[in-house]
C-alpha cells in the first residue's frame, strides 16, 4: 500500500509542475477556448485592417501610422486604465470591454459595407479601439488569473501565451482567406463575433475561492490604500527592476525583427528565405518557451535578470556569427529566454502587489512598455547605422549584461548595508585586568 501511495504523491507533484496544469479549471477551460477564438479574430482584422489602410492610401506610412494611433492610447491612458479595472468588479470590466471591442468592430464593418470609411474615421476608430484596450488588457490579464489558484497563475500566462501565438499564426492565415471568402467587412464582422463570443462566456466563469475572497475584501482595503498607480509603483523595488531590466532588453535586445533581418540580408550574404527561416525559428522558440514558463511556481526578478543576461550573451554570440548556420542555432534558445522572461515578468507584475494594486500596476506597465516599443525601432535603427549590424547586437547584448550585473551589485550591497544596521550591537569588551597593582 505505501509504495502505491508514493507513486501516487509522485504523480501529484508531477502534476503540479505540469505546464498545463491550469487547464484543470473547467472555468480556465472556457476561458482559454474564448481567447483562442478572440485571438484568431483580432489577428485576422489587424491584418486586414493593414491591407485596408494601403487600399485607401498606398502609403505604407500610413499603416504604420494607424498602428501608432492605436498603440498611443496605451501610452496616455495606461494608468486610468489600470485605475478603472482596480475600481469596478474584474467580470464585469472585462464582459464591457469586450463588448464595446465588438461595437467598434461590427462598426467598422458596417461602414466598410457601406463605402463610407475614411482614412480619418479609421484612425478615430483605431485610436477608441486602444483607449478600450487600456482597460481591457489588465481586466482580462487579471480575470484569467483569478480562475487558477496563485501557484497555478505562470501556468495560465504560459497558456495565454501559447494562445496568443497561435492565434497570431492562424488569425494571420486565416485573413488571407477570409477577405477572399467574406470580404474585408466580413472579417471585421467575424472579430465582433469573436468578441461578443467572450463577453457570453464571462459571466459562466468561476472564481477560485482564494481570488473570490480576495474581491470581497477589495472595497475595505483599497478604502485604506488609494495610492496612485505611480508612486506604488516606483516605491516598489521589485517593479522598478522589471522597468529597467524591461526597457534595456526591449531597446537593445529584443528587436529581432530588425537586427537579425539586417544582419542576414546583409553580413551573412542571406535572402528574404533565410530571414524567413529565422523568424520561423523564432516563433518556434517562443512557443516552446512559453511551455517551458508553464512548470514555473514562483518566478522572481533575479530569474528574469539571469533570463535576460543570457539571452544578451546569445545575442552577442549570434551578432559574432560567421555563417548563418550558427546564428540558426543560437535563435532558438535566444526565443526560448525571452518568452520564459516574459512569463516570469507577467506573474511578478500580476501576483507581487496586492489584488486592490494589480490593475493599477498593470496599467503603469502597459504605459513604459508602450513608451519603449515606440522609441525602441527608432533608437536600434540609429545604433544599427552607427555601428554596423553585427556592432549593434554585441553591443546591445553588452550594455544588457552590464546593467544587469550593475543592479546585482547594488542590491548586494543594499543588502549587507541593511544587514549591518538590523544586527544588534556587540558587547562591549571587558577591561584588561592590571598586570600587577601598585601599593598604596
Amino acid at each position: 500500500m505505501r509504495p502505491v501511495r508514493a507513486l501516487l504523491g509522485r504523480r501529484a507533484a508531477t502534476g503540479d509542475r505540469s505546464p498545463w496544469r491550469c487547464l484543470r479549471s473547467r472555468s480556465m477551460r472556457w476561458w482559454s477556448a474564448a481567447n483562442l477564438v478572440s485571438n484568431l479574430g483580432t489577428w485576422m482584422q489587424l491584418t486586414v485592417q493593414n491591407l485596408l489602410v494601403l487600399q485607401l492610401t498606398g502609403s505604407a506610412a500610413a499603416t504604420g501610422l494607424s498602428l501608432s494611433v492605436q498603440a498611443a492610447p496605451g501610452l496616455l491612458f495606461g494608468l486610468l486604465g489600470g485605475a478603472v479595472v482596480d475600481r469596478w468588479p474584474r467580470k464585469l470590466t472585462a464582459a464591457v470591454s469586450q463588448a464595446l471591442l465588438a461595437l467598434v468592430a461590427f462598426t467598422t464593418a458596417a461602414l466598410v459595407g457601406l463605402g463610407m470609411l475614411t482614412v480619418p474615421v479609421l484612425m478615430g476608430l483605431a485610436a477608441v479601439t486602444g483607449l478600450i484596450a487600456t482597460v481591457d488588457g489588465p481586466a482580462t490579464s487579471l480575470l484569467g488569473n483569478d480562475l487558477v489558484p496563485e501557484k497555478d497563475v505562470p501556468s495560465a500566462i504560459a497558456l495565454g501565451s501559447v494562445v496568443h501565438s497561435v492565434g497570431r499564426l492562424a488569425g494571420t492565415a486565416l485573413a488571407a482567406v477570409g477577405i477572399a471568402a467574406i470580404g474585408t467587412a466580413g472579417a471585421y464582422a467575424v472579430n465582433g463575433l469573436s468578441f461578443l463570443f467572450v463577453t457570453a462566456v464571462i459571466p459562466f466563469l468561476r472564481l477560485h475561492p482564494d481570488a473570490a475572497a480576495a474581491a470581497a475584501a477589495e472595497p475595505r482595503e483599497r478604502a485604506a490604500d488609494d495610492r496612485g498607480g505611480l508612486a506604488f509603483f516606483f516605491g516598489r523595488r521589485a517593479l522598478l527592476a522589471l522597468a529597467v531590466i524591461g526597457a534595456v532588453s526591449a531597446v537593445l535586445g529584443r528587436n529581432y525583427q530588425l537586427t537579425l533581418a539586417t544582419l542576414v540580408t546583409g553580413p551573412l550574404h542571406g535572402g528574404a528565405g533565410a530571414y524567413g527561416l529565422v523568424s520561423a525559428l523564432l516563433a518556434v522558440g517562443g512557443i516552446v518557451g512559453a511551455v517551458v514558463a508553464g512548470r514555473l511556481r514562483r518566478p522572481t526578478v533575479r530569474l528574469v535578470a539571469l533570463l535576460a543576461a543570457a539571452g544578451a550573451l546569445l545575442q552577442i554570440v549570434a551578432g559574432l556569427s560567421p555563417v548563418l548556420g550558427m546564428l540558426l542555432v543560437m535563435v532558438v534558445p535566444m526565443a526560448i529566454a525571452e518568452s520564459v522572461a516574459d512569463t516570469a515578468t507577467a506573474t511578478v507584475l500580476q501576483t507581487d502587489p496586492p489584488p486592490r494594486m494589480r490593475g493599477r500596476v498593470l496599467g503603469v506597465w502597459r504605459s513604459i512598455s508602450t513608451g519603449w516599443s515606440l522609441a525602441g525601432p527608432p533608437l536600434l535603427g540609429l545604433l544599427v547605422q552607427g555601428a554596423g549590424e553585427r556592432g549593434a547586437l554585441v553591443a546591445g547584448g553588452v550594455v544588457i549584461v552590464a546593467v544587469i550585473a550593475a543592479g546585482a551589485l547594488a542590491r548586494r550591497r543594499s543588502t549587507g548595508r541593511r544587514a549591518a544596521v538590523a544586527a544588534p550591537a556587540a558587547p562591549a569588551a571587558p577591561a584588561a585586568e592590571p598586570a600587577f597593582q601598585t601599593a598604596a
